[in-house]
């Protein structure tokens, strides 16, 4: 699922081109364009045992029979950059003088001084971490965007709520027959989130009450989690968090306090939502702004944990 694009024009002997960089969940993409059309594209993953922190390379045979290639990198967690040459010969950069070389400098700390044998090691682990974690990925995700199918089509928050609780409670049912992990991580959260839409709902017999559910859901596990960082040192929430930074090493206590903070900013951020956006309009944003935006700041997050390495 693509999350950013980045557009980064450049000309060459008279051809205008575009090199669009996709960022998504599991990985990123470039593709070089000449208006609508692709010429050539690349793409790496960077999950699991296929992680791949190299740069992308996109080559073009140009009119005169020059070669045109085109690297592509990260600066940093939130820009990418572009070296163009042809033939060899550097013509242009879009940030001139900045390394694109932020993945490979990640991939190098997380990996510290460990051997070959333990690189192929981290891999696997790293693989088999994936795996555990994908099915209840995949449930979280299905269960946001049931909530967002039926809210449309009945035009009625509670009725989605109601639902969402009911295909929770039979993911919870299913967990008892099954040996894969459907709930691990953040889908229990998400089936719990959906039970306590539904409870609202009824209780207060308002559709506000389910849009406010993440502001006050928010501080109140926010709240926990901040104490576990400040009494339990991470122990509890860290500790589990960090099973889907894959190929990181993070400090429990430090996880704990930045996620606290990062939900009471969205907490705060579905709020402002509530009050100034239509229901229609909230909809949208709390099924395919909010999580995407707490995905980009919780790479601050992550980089703040890391900080104790």
């Amino acid at each position: 699922m693509n999350i950013w694009t980045y557009r980064r024009p450049f000309s060459a002997q008279g051809e205008n081109f575009i090199v669009l960089i996709e960022a998504g969940f599991t990985g990123w993409r470039s593709r070089l364009m000449i208006g609508h059309q692709e010429l050539v594209r690349d793409e790496t993953i960077l999950l699991g045992a296929a992680f791949d922190c190299r740069n992308h390379r996109l080559c073009h045979t140009l009119p005169d029979g020059s070669q045109l290639e085109v690297e592509i990198g990260y600066l940093n967690w939130f820009n990418t950059g572009i070296r163009v040459s042809i033939n060899g010969i550097l013509v242009h950069e879009s940030h001139p003088g900045r390394e694109i070389l932020f993945l490979t400098r990640v991939r190098k700390a997380s990996l510290g001084n460990k051997s070959e044998q333990q690189v192929q090691e981290q891999r696997q682990r790293d693989a088999a971490q994936w795996a555990l974690n994908r099915p209840s990925l995949i449930v979280d995700i299905a269960l946001g965007l049931l909530f967002f199918a039926v809210s449309k089509v009945t035009g009625n928050l509670t009725t989605a709520a109601l639902v969402g609780a009911v295909a929770g409670l039979a993911v919870v049912l299913v967990q008892r027959f099954v040996k894969v992990d459907l709930l691990g991580g953040l889908a229990m959260f998400g089936v719990f989130t959906l039970l306590l839409s539904a409870g609202f709902s009824l209780w207060f017999q308002d559709e506000r009450m389910v849009q406010l559910k993440g502001s006050i859901l928010g501080v109140l596990v926010s709240s926990l989690i901040l104490g576990d960082a400040l009494f339990n040192r991470g122990r509890y929430f860290g500790a589990r968090l960090a099973r889907y930074l894959i190929g990181m090493t993070v400090d429990a206590r430090r996880l704990s306090l930045g996620i606290a903070m990062l939900g009471l900013i969205m907490a705060g951020l579905n709020l402002l939502a509530t009050q100034w956006l239509s229901k229609d309009a909230w909809l949208i944003y709390t099924t395919f702004v909010d999580a995407p935006l707490a995905m980009v700041l919780g790479l601050l997050v992550f980089r703040f944990a890391r900080q104790a390495d």
